[in-house]
């Protein structure tokens, strides 16, 4: 009754497991015209992580673990050829005594791992479908997260007393013999193709324009192993074209699928919705894959990957590539500043305060909303330098606008305090921006932050100068600071935008010392 009642409740899991397999969303499943049934053979569907491997990946994965397991025994002889004392690798005086056999035990949980990540990256597809580059790149990707899972587990298992530089030269071996054995499989599969030993031959749905470049590069690219057979016209304008390489048209596509020997019909035309899923149900019948050939923007996406943002399939026509690294490093450099700043200054800041406080009624800090990044809002900081009333009666001095363009400034304004001349004079009243430099509403170097009111008169070339956070000091505080004209404001900030680099920001930030120490400011 009890190996019964055990045998009755793991069928019940595994019922469950198979339910939850099945009601697993989209994301861990591939998408497709099919109703899940079966998958049309070779197509990526077959290669996901999820699905069933094929025989030939059953193979590929049996050899990279012998792969890897052969890299360890190396690895064993290559250090009882060199022996080595205590070094950088072997702090272990008896790492050269520890037992082979757990090594390998290490070893052989390193070739799954291995394996599990090479199937992650889609290494087990058919060799059509990724070229040598991406396969080496992969393969290096592969060996390395492996690498540290096996580092890892020695840390965890206190495995300390194994012989690091056995691990080394594990790793580095095998995939120079995982590179070496996939280099060579790739030129034999390549010299079969040529050969017409196991090519798959096409059928493309559509003659035009898309449909002919199609064949060309097919044709161009004969060590992929694709072969093709011929045209499918989709209206009668293509039956009636002349086009000698146009065989049947759309009704009889499948007939001439299966008397060509075709492997794959590719689409290259959009189709009636209910036409595509009858051929592809049809296909299924008979082991045809069916491919879709998108024709977006005139041939734009033609050489673009596939990429899915969730689960919809896009294709990037362009994408510009974002410095990651060094914005991280001036965002490090932002803060690091920025807070030694606030701490260091925190005594001339308590002793500015109480200036501001004494010299005239109001808040000691003036908190204006300005522009930033992609036009995002935010509280900008400073000392007060004017009367509390400054905002409203700037329409009155409108007439008095010393500056060109958009800007606004006066030399002599009323509205300035006494106090408030002597700190626009240093830039002393722009230290609290400190604190917005620390809360990444700013940074060190950049463009001046806006208003409002300024931005909604900006050009739309203007606006290149809100894509980078606005800063404490920039190229034109430290070049034209007293230069009225809006032009010279606004080139200067868009030259900074083209132009950035972390040496340009240091090269600023040394020039404002300079500019704050002869009181250029105003």
């Amino acid at each position: 009754m009890l190996i019964r009642a055990v045998l009755i409740r793991g069928s019940l899991i595994l019922v469950k497991c198979k339910e939850a397999i099945v009601a697993a969303p989209d994301y861990l499943r591939p998408a497709g015209v099919s109703d899940g049934t079966k998958s049309s053979s070779g197509t990526a569907s077959n290669y996901g992580l999820f699905n069933r491997p094929s025989v030939t990946g059953l193979v590929s994965a049996a050899l990279d673990l012998i792969t890897a397991l052969m890299a360890g025994v190396f690895a064993i002889r290559l250090r009882e050829l060199a022996p080595l004392q205590t070094n950088a690798w072997d702090t272990y005086p008896h790492n050269a005594h520890s037992s082979a056999s757990v090594f390998m035990t290490y070893i052989l949980w390193f070739g799954v791992c291995l394996v599990f990540f090479l199937r992650t990256y889609g290494l087990y597809r058919p060799i059509q479908q990724m070229s040598g580059l991406h396969e080496l790149r992969m393969t290096i990707h592969a060996t390395i997260v492996a690498g540290l899972t096996l580092c890892g587990t020695l840390y965890l298992s206190s495995g300390a007393y194994i012989s690091r530089l056995q691990i080394a030269l594990t790793l580095v071996l095998t995939f120079v013999l995982l590179a070496v054995r996939r280099m060579i499989r790739r030129h034999m599969m390549y010299k079969r193709f040529r050969e017409g030993i196991e090519t798959r031959n096409v059928l493309i749905v559509g003659a035009g324009r898309v449909a002919h470049a199609l064949r060309n590069h097919l044709m161009s690219l004969d060590h992929l192993g694709f072969r093709f057979k011929g045209f499918v016209a989709i209206t009668e304008e293509e039956s009636e074209s002349g086009d000698a390489d146009i065989i049947g048209d759309f009704r009889n596509c499948l007939t001439l699928a299966r008397t060509l020997f075709v492997d794959e019909i590719f689409l290259s035309v959009p189709a009636d919705k209910k036409l595509v899923l009858g051929l592809v149900q049809e296909a299924r019948g008979a082991g045809i894959d069916v491919r879709v050939v998108p024709d977006l923007y005139d041939g734009l996406a033609w050489n673009a990957p596939v990429e899915y943002v969730g689960q919809f399939p896009t294709i990037p026509l362009h994408r510009k590539d974002f410095p990651i690294g060094a914005y991280l490093v001036k965002r490090a450099l932002d803060l690091t500043l920025a807070t030694l700043g606030l701490m260091a200054l925190s005594p001339l800041l308590l002793a500015i305060a109480i200036w501001v406080k004494l010299d005239c009624a109001g808040p000691v800090f003036y908190r204006a909303k300005r522009i930033g990044r992609k036009g995002r809002t935010f509280d900008c900081y400073k000392f007060r330098t004017m009367v509390t009333n400054a905002d409203k009666l700037k329409a009155d001095l409108e007439h008095m606008n010393e500056r060109k363009g958009i800007l606004f400034k006066i030399v002599n304004d009323p509205r300035i305090t006494k106090c408030g001349i002597k700190l626009r004079k240093y830039s002393l009243d722009e230290l609290p921006q400190l604190y917005n430099v620390v809360r990444g509403d700013m940074s060190l170097v950049g463009p001046r932050p806006p208003i409002a009111s300024e931005v909604e008169q900006y050009e739309l070339s203007h606006l290149k100068r809100l894509d980078v956070l606005p800063g404490l000091t920039g190229l034109w505080q430290v070049e034209a600071r007293q230069d009225p004209s809006f032009d010279s404001y606004i080139s200067l900030d868009t030259a900074y935008v083209e132009n950035w680099s972390l040496g340009l920001d240091l090269k600023i930030l040394v020039r404002t010392v300079g500019v704050v120490i002869t009181g250029t400011g105003s």
